[in-house]
């Protein structure tokens, strides 16, 4: 018997926001990017309200024009290990490149957080979009677009190789006879590929959970393929029903070409709920964001998607410019989508920027509207939860005070954690070690 779905939930926490003017608003902590306590406030109310993860995302380029929150915040291994010691049941998700890190390092690094919070950490593999990254690195050109996928493939199959170091039972610790680990149950990697020679062994052990759960965050045709492959869990964004429905078969299905099976990856496209106790007050806290952004602002968020293009040349009531290979070897799939829509809607560039840098969430209304629509997404298979972004801090404790417990009335929610381990909670298998399953079929043959 296939078991009930239940909704799944994440928190990404933005310090003073996702956007170049939410800092400004009154109730915003100017310093909340670099302020332990807030993310210790913020994760402490999504573990109240049941939630599988808490995600903090990454860059690795920064210019005059970036949003106020990329400019000075914390690195998220850091803050993670950090937010482990104070939480117990919920996830710890973190933003990691493929194509500025080393693998045997982000080994260790992701192992010892999941070894650090018992099982619950979770690694966001992205393959930094910004070309300027590689200047901060000593490389002289940004990986194309499908090399960064391919660079990504690869560096997964390291990983998971090096995770797999020691069999689980292989830490003996017997004082007695003076035997410590197993030797048999060590095993070494020896990996030569087309980007990395990796020896290992990895000098740290699985956890509970295996490994971490693997996150992917890439919409393109490469992301999804990438996802399909090696992902438990994908991070997402659509505007309608219809398209996170296509989008989630179409990841389910490859999944399955890969042999796996739909319930191995979970879809959870990124929404920014606004509550109000009634759709005037949501509309007013809508209002109350968007009155901070100026055009000026507008067209420096609408930049970094381009490649921190310069948007200021171009009038701002004419038809939004051709943009020839601008953005292809960045955000490839909300570049596209921009474009796309400002050529079929026949949008200004002043509408585009000010529809990028305020959009209006679909997830707007009072708590009861907000469930409705959530349960609607849900049910239709367009998702199987959501990553929560908040603009102000007060908007997750709306969503956990005021949404949950409808949710959880309607039977769709927990009221409970089921597990320990973010692998358990998210309702993805546990990976066994490759080298343990080897011995199990030798012996049963």
């Amino acid at each position: 018997m296939t078991a009930k779905r239940s909704l799944k939930f994440g928190a990404i926490v933005h310090g003073v926001g996702g956007s170049m003017t939410t800092w400004r608003h009154p109730e915003v902590q100017p310093d909340a990017s670099v302020n332990f306590e807030f993310y210790k406030r913020q994760t402490l109310k999504a573990e109240e309200g049941k939630f599988d993860l808490v995600f903090i995302a990454d860059g690795l380029y920064i210019t005059e024009k970036s949003i106020p929150h990329f400019l000075n915040r914390f690195e998220p291994i850091s803050l993670l290990s950090a937010l482990a010691a104070v939480t117990s049941r919920i996830g710890l998700v973190g933003t990691l490149s493929t194509s500025y890190s080393d693998p045997f390092t982000v080994a260790r690094q992701f192992g010892s957080l999941d070894l650090i919070s018992d099982g619950r950490a979770g690694w966001n593999v992205v393959t930094s979009p910004l070309e300027g990254s590689a200047k901060n690195y000593s490389k002289s050109n940004h990986p194309t677009h499908p090399e960064r996928y391919r660079i990504a493939t690869e560096y997964l199959q390291v990983t998971k190789g090096l995770w797999d170091s020691w069999e689980d039972d292989a830490f003996v610790r017997d004082k007695e006879s003076g035997v410590f680990f197993d030797p048999s149950k060590l095993h070494t990697l020896n990996h030569e590929g087309e980007f990395f020679s990796v020896q290992g062994p990895l000098n740290i052990a699985r956890s509970r959970q295996g490994q971490p759960v693997i996150f992917q965050a890439g919409s393109s045709d490469d992301g999804k393929t990438l996802a399909a492959k090696e992902a438990d869990a994908v991070f997402t964004g659509h505007d309608t029903i219809e398209d996170a429905q296509a989008f989630y078969k179409d990841v389910k299905t490859r999944a399955a070409s890969y042999g796996r099976s739909s319930q191995d990856i979970v879809i959870l496209p990124g929404i920014s709920p606004i509550v109000g106790r009634t759709e005037e007050e949501a509309e007013r806290k809508y209002e109350e964001i968007a009155s901070l952004v100026t055009i000026d602002k507008a067209l420096d968020y609408l930049g970094r998607f381009f490649e921190h293009h310069d948007f200021s040349q171009y009038p701002l009531d004419e038809p939004f410019p051709e943009l020839n290979g601008i953005g292809s070897n960045s955000f490839r799939s909300g570049t596209d989508k921009i474009k796309k829509d400002a050529k079929e809607q026949g949008l200004t560039l002043r509408e585009v920027a000010l529809r990028a840098a305020t959009p209006k969430s679909k997830f707007l209304g009072t708590p009861e509207q907000v469930a409705d629509k959530i349960q609607e997404w849900f049910e239709a298979e367009a998702a199987d939860g959501f990553i929560i972004h908040s603009e102000l801090p007060s908007g997750l404790s709306d969503f956990v005070e005021l949404v949950v417990p409808i949710l959880q009335e309607r039977g769709i929610y927990r009221t409970e954690y089921e597990h320990d381990t973010l692998r358990g909670n998210l309702g993805v298998q546990i990976p066994v070690n490759r080298y343990t399953a080897a011995r199990e079929q030798v012996q049963q043959a």
